[in-house]
């Protein structure tokens, strides 16, 4: 894993501060997560779909393109980069 050195007069002080940025921003993350999972459950519950039969179905040409359908893609996308965000968050690892 790559690696980062960062020299100071307090590392104990500097690590806080970063673990408490990237639990902040975790906890925005997983805001976003919960809203956009709410979001495609309602275009779920409408279509009686899972996003999952969706999408693969969109792919095979099965619906028309519209505006919602296209809302409902770039949710399902929003959901795969924001779980991702935080699972890169989470490698980070402290050594001091």
């Amino acid at each position: 894993m790559p690696e980062l050195k960062i020299k100071c007069q307090h590392p104990e002080s500097l690590k806080n501060t970063i673990e408490n940025m990237i639990h902040d921003r975790v906890k925005f993350l997983k805001l976003g997560i919960a809203k956009t999972k709410k979001r495609l459950l309602e275009f779920e519950e409408k279509y009686q779909l899972s996003t999952q039969e969706f999408l693969l179905r969109y792919e095979n040409d099965e619906f028309e393109e519209t505006l919602e359908l296209d809302e409902w893609i770039g949710e399902a996308l929003m959901l795969k980069r924001l779980e991702e965000k935080i699972e890169k968050l989470g490698d980070i690892e402290f050594v001091i």
